[in-house]
Parts: C-alpha cells; structure tokens; sequence
C-alpha cells in the first residue's frame, strides 16, 4: 500500500471536495442543460380494464439475495466528512423503514484515511437488514492491490455488494482529477473473480452504452447501473468549480437514461441474465415505472431525497418515498399489471398517443 493510503496525505482535501459537492448538488441544481432523460417520451398506454385490484398489487423485488418492498436504490451520494454522518444515517433508517435499497458515497477517503470512517459504517449500523452498496471509483482498482482495496471498503461497511464507479468525464473535468482509466476492465475482471459480493458497475450520469455494457458482461459483470444522462451533470459541478468556461460543452455529454435502458436492456437475448439499475435523473415513481417497462429491474436515484432530507428532514424523506411509491403503483394500476415484472410486457405510447410497443401476449 502507498505511503499516501498509509498516513492519510490528502484525506483533507478529499474531503472538503465531497461537502463542497453536496452543497453544490442541493444549492445549485447542476442538472444537465439542453439534454432531458428521454423518460418523457413514453407513456405506459393506460389500460381501462385492468382486471385487477390495487389492492393485490405487489411490488416485492429482489436484490442482491435480499427482497426490496418496491424497486428503488438510493444511489451513492456522499461520505467521508463530519456532517455525512447526520446524512447517511437518516437515509439507511428512511431506507429500512422503506423496504428500499442504499449505495453509499465514494469510498476514497476511507482508504486514506480512518478519520471518517463513521460516514460510512453508520449505515449498516441504522439499517442492519437492507441491501447496502459499498463503492470505489474505477481509478482506485487500477492500482496493483485495488481489489484488495475494494474487499477492505466491503469489509469496513459490511456490505452485500461493492459498485464500482465509471467516471472518466468527472475525473477528466475536476481540478483533482485523476483521468487515467488505462486498466480499468482488468481491475474490475479481478474484482469479479476474488471479491466475496457482488460487483456493481455504475456511471455516474453520463451514461452506458450497450457497446460498454457488453464488455463489462464478457468479464463477469452481473449489474450494471446505467446512470445516464438527464439528471445532475457532474461534468457541469467540476466545471463550475474548475472555472474551465473552454470546456462548457462537456456540460451535456452523455448518453440519455432511456436510451440507455434500452441499449443495455436488449443485450439480455444475447448474453447471460444481468440485473439493469436505471438511474440519472429519475424523478419521481412514474419515471420508475416507465424505467421497469424499458426493460430495468429496479431504479435508482440521489438527488431527489437529498433534497427532501436536507430541505424538510426524515419527515420530508418520508413522505417523498411514500409518494414515489404510490406512483408506481398507480402506474401499475392503470397498466393493469399486479407484479413489477409484468412491466415489461405492457404496451408504450409516445406522447402523440402513437403505439411505440404493443403489449406483450
């Protein structure tokens, strides 16, 4: 191990770089400028016989060996300083009292340091039962003992999976960055074949494309979290904080979220089953829906319900995961589905009204 991973050099500025993102993803609304989701363009054709109850309807899913009450994953926000402590413990316990899964933050800080490792563990301490993501970026497993970095982080949060992060335009675009991806898929090849969990492949808002998804497959991956475009841009947080106006048109490189679903999705009748998590810029339950109906097994989302905790407390967290609930389900309702698979099959419009999908026999 390095002599910087060894006496903590830098955790400093790790640090005060995660608060600063945070502060600047609540505050700032860094969200993608002329590029949208793509989830707006369908709508699931309403069904006026459903020939169900909304009573029955079961969103059960299951998730890393564990069954979810419905299909959502916090994704990775934040850890590493003080006040992360107060804001991964408030997710895990919403998160448990939800039936939900969690990700937690980048983990970087964690191997240089053990100052805040408490950002981290605390989830599992609030949430002893949920499916919990530990997570490293892609330039941390290049290094010769990455995996062994990556089973330490599992080991440090106990956790059911480790996602490791795609970020090349963030680490390309932030001041501290370390843009240097040579050996990434080997790292993450190795990963798969030693670590005792799961391996979760993850961008970060930019998206993955079918063409990256199918080589993450051929080493062994099993879920792949698409993050596309739509959502916050992290591209535009590093440029608003680089001060780099040359480099504005990165603001809006990415591949939409819907696209994205629907590129990785239809690698499943060529290669072995995968589990697809749709994330970037999901909104709201109704996007969850149209996500699951592309072809995802569960979605995921941050920024929202940093928002709400930060805005309104747990209170706030709460009641923003009952309602996305409820959308779902009223989604499910008046697609005259009773169980989140059966999304799959229904029929898509686009918003003209025009058949884009008939539903599945």
């Amino acid at each position: 191990m390095s002599d910087m991973r060894q006496n903590g050099e830098n955790s400093g500025g790790i640090s005060s770089r995660k608060e600063s993102h945070v502060r600047i993803v609540v505050d700032d609304n860094v969200s993608f400028r002329s590029k949208t989701t793509g989830l707006e363009s369908f709508d699931i054709e309403y069904v006026a016989l459903p020939e169900i109850d909304a009573v029955d309807i079961d969103c059960s899913t299951p998730f890393l060996s564990k069954t979810l009450r419905w299909p959502l994953l916090v994704t990775g926000m934040t850890g590493g300083y003080p006040d992360a402590v107060r804001i991964n413990a408030a997710l895990a316990r919403a998160c448990r009292r939800h039936g939900i899964a969690m990700g937690l933050g980048s983990q970087r800080q964690a191997l240089r340091s053990s100052a805040y490792h408490e950002s981290y563990t605390i989830a599992r301490a609030e949430a002893p039962d949920i499916p919990l993501l530990a997570n490293i970026g892609a330039a941390e497993i290049v290094a010769p003992d990455g995996a062994e970095s990556a089973r330490r982080l599992v080991e440090l949060v106990r956790a059911d999976a480790i996602a490791i992060h795609l970020n090349a335009l963030q680490e390309l675009l932030q001041p501290e960055g370390t843009p240097a991806f040579r050996g990434v898929l080997n790292g993450i090849a190795e990963c798969v074949r030693s670590l005792s969990v799961p391996v979760v492949v993850k961008e970060v808002g930019a998206g993955i494309s079918a063409a990256v998804a199918k080589r993450l497959l051929d080493v062994g991956v099993r879920y792949i979290d698409v993050a596309g475009a739509g959502g916050t841009s992290w591209a535009g947080v590093e440029l608003r904080r680089a001060n780099t106006p040359h480099l504005d048109e990165l603001w809006d490189a990415g591949i939409p979220t819907a696209q994205c679903v629907q590129e990785v999705c239809a690698l499943r009748s060529s290669t072995a089953d995968f589990t697809c998590i749709a994330s970037g810029g999901i909104a709201s339950g109704f996007d969850v829906a149209k996500a699951l109906a592309l072809g995802a097994d569960l979605a995921g989302a941050a920024r929202p319900f940093l928002v709400a905790l930060e805005t309104g407390g747990e209170e706030a967290l709460d009641r923003c995961f009952t309602e996305w609930e409820q959308q779902l389900r009223a989604s499910m309702f008046i697609a005259g589905v009773d169980r989140v698979h059966k999304l799959r099959s229904v029929a898509l419009r686009d918003r003209q009204g025009r058949v884009l999908r008939e539903r599945a026999r």
